[in-house]
C-alpha cells in the first residue's frame, strides 16, 4: 500500500508539471517542466520482497528553447542561442536602492514614464553605458556592478561634437609641372561644434610650380582654415607625392609648417578648432586609401567625420551585438548602451521566479557577462520574441499516460485494501 501511495504522489507531481506546461503553452519564453522518476528500494528478507515505491524529481529545462517569432516592436528582444538578458525589478529602480540581479530569456520592453525600458511584468532591462566614442568601457564580467537600468530620454535634444575626421582627394599631377598656372584647389568639410552647430574646415591645396625646364615638383602646400574663427588658418602642411614605378601617385611625406604635427605611423594630424581639437586622418605614407596625385582632375575621395548636429530622437533599436542605438531626425545614429548576454555553467540549476525570470543559484554556478555573440552565447535579436518551449501534443500524450498510471496505482491501493479486509475476516 505504501508503494501505491508513493505512486499516487509521484503521478500527482507529474500531473502538476504537465498542467503548468499546458497552461503556459502560449507564454513567451516559458521553459517546460519535466518529471523524472526514481525507484526507492527497501531491504527485503529472504523469500520476501518489500515494495519501496517511487520518488518524483521535478526539473525545469531552462536549456530548452522555443522558436523566435517576429514582432513590430524594436525593443522586443530575444537571444538567438545560449544566454539570457540581464534585468532587475521596476520597484527596485523606483526605490533607488540596491537592485536585485535577474535574467530572462526574452522580453517586450517599452519606455515607461521615466524612460526606463520596462516589460509589462515589471522587469527593467540592464546595460552598460557607452562612451561618446561609441565604445563601451571595460567592466567586470562576473558581477553586475557596472550594469545600470537602460533609460531612453525620448524628448531630449542632443548633439555630438566632431573629434575625428578623414579627408582624402586626388590632386592633378599636371598642376605641379613647369608652366602650370598654379591654381589652388579647395575642399570644404563640415564638422559640428560643442553646441551642435555645423561649421566648416576649408582645405586649400596650392601646387608648388617649378621653374621652367625643371622636373615636376610633386609637392602641394595645404592650409586648413576654420570658419568658426573667421577663416583663420589653424594648420599648414606640405605634401609630397611619390613618382616611382612602384608607388607612383601615392603620398610620400607630409611636412608640418604650423599646427599639430603629422604622425606618419597613424597618418593623422591634430588641429585646434574653436570647439577643441579634431584629429584628421590624411593617410599614411605610401599606403593606399589616402591622398593621391595622378594625371586626373581634382576630385574628393573621402570626407567623413564623427559627431552630429543638435537633433531629436525618433526611435531606438538593438543591434545583434547588443548595442542600444538611438536614431535622430538628422539621420544620425548614436550608441547609448551595450546589453551583455548572461550565461551560467548549468542553466537548468537556475532558480525560477515569476514572469520567466531566473536568479543564479549554487546549482547553476556563477554568471558571466558576455558580449552578445561572443563565447558560447548567441546574439541579441530585436523585433523578436521567443515562444514557449512547450509542445502541446507531447504534453497531452504525457497526460494520458499519467492518468493511466495514477488509475493503476489507485487500483493497487484498492486491491491491498480488499486483501486486508479478507485478512480481518479470518479472525471472525
Amino acid at each position: 500500500m505504501n508503494a501505491g501511495v508513493a505512486g499516487l504522489a509521484a503521478q500527482a507531481s507529474h500531473l502538476a508539471t504537465i498542467s503548468d506546461n499546458i497552461a503556459n503553452a502560449s507564454t513567451p519564453g516559458y521553459k517546460r517542466m519535466t518529471t523524472d522518476f526514481a525507484a526507492m528500494v527497501l531491504d527485503s528478507g529472504p523469500g520476501r520482497y518489500t515494495a519501496g515505491g517511487v520518488r518524483a524529481h521535478d526539473l525545469r529545462l531552462v536549456e530548452s528553447r522555443g522558436a523566435l517569432t517576429a514582432t513590430s516592436n524594436a525593443t522586443d528582444l530575444a537571444i538567438t542561442g545560449r544566454g539570457m538578458l540581464p534585468v532587475t525589478t521596476a520597484s527596485a529602480v523606483a526605490a533607488g536602492g540596491e537592485r536585485p540581479f535577474y535574467m530572462t530569456p526574452t522580453g517586450s520592453f517599452y519606455p515607461d514614464a521615466s524612460g526606463y525600458l520596462r516589460s509589462a511584468s515589471g522587469l527593467v532591462l540592464l546595460g552598460v553605458p557607452v562612451g561618446p566614442d561609441g565604445q563601451p568601457p571595460g567592466f567586470p564580467r562576473t558581477t553586475a556592478d557596472a550594469l545600470v537600468p537602460v533609460r531612453i530620454q525620448a524628448n531630449e535634444i542632443v548633439g555630438a561634437p566632431t573629434t575625428t575626421m578623414r579627408v582624402a582627394a586626388n590632386l592633378p599631377a599636371t598642376a605641379t609641372e613647369a608652366g602650370s598656372p598654379g591654381d589652388a584647389k579647395e575642399l570644404s568639410v563640415t564638422y559640428y561644434d560643442n553646441l551642435g552647430r555645423g561649421r566648416q574646415l576649408l582645405f586649400t591645396f596650392t601646387p608648388v610650380v617649378p621653374a621652367a625646364g625643371d622636373p615636376p615638383s610633386n609637392r602641394w602646400t595645404v592650409t586648413i582654415a576654420d570658419s568658426a574663427q573667421d577663416g583663420a588658418v589653424i594648420g599648414e602642411y606640405e605634401m609630397e607625392f611619390d613618382s616611382s614605378a612602384a608607388n607612383g601617385g601615392r603620398l610620400a611625406a607630409v611636412t608640418t609648417v604650423s599646427g599639430g604635427a603629422y604622425d606618419p605611423d597613424t597618418g593623422t594630424i591634430a588641429v585646434t578648432t574653436a570647439s577643441g581639437p579634431i584629429e584628421i586622418d590624411l593617410g599614411r605614407p605610401l599606403q593606399p586609401g589616402g591622398f593621391t596625385q595622378l594625371a586626373a582632375d581634382f576630385s574628393p575621395i573621402a570626407m567623413t567625420s564623427d559627431g552630429f548636429p543638435a537633433a531629436s530622437m525618433t526611435g531606438v533599436e538593438v543591434d545583434p551585438a547588443g548595442f542600444v542605438v538611438a536614431r535622430y531626425d538628422s539621420g544620425d545614429t548614436r550608441r547609448l548602451y551595450q546589453i551583455p548576454v548572461v550565461d551560467v555553467p548549468n542553466p537548468n540549476g537556475l532558480t525560477a521566479l515569476d514572469g520567466q525570470t531566473y536568479a543564479p543559484s549554487q546549482a547553476s554556478g556563477g554568471f558571466i557577462l558576455w558580449d552578445a555573440g561572443d563565447g558560447p552565447t548567441g546574439s541579441i535579436q530585436g523585433y523578436a520574441r521567443e515562444e514557449s518551449a512547450v509542445d502541446v501534443a507531447q504534453e497531452l500524450t504525457q497526460l494520458i499516460r499519467t492518468q493511466r498510471a495514477y488509475s493503476s496505482n489507485a487500483k493497487v491501493i484498492q486491491t491491498v485494501d480488499e486483501m486486508l479486509q479478507e485478512t480481518t475476516n479470518l479472525k471472525r
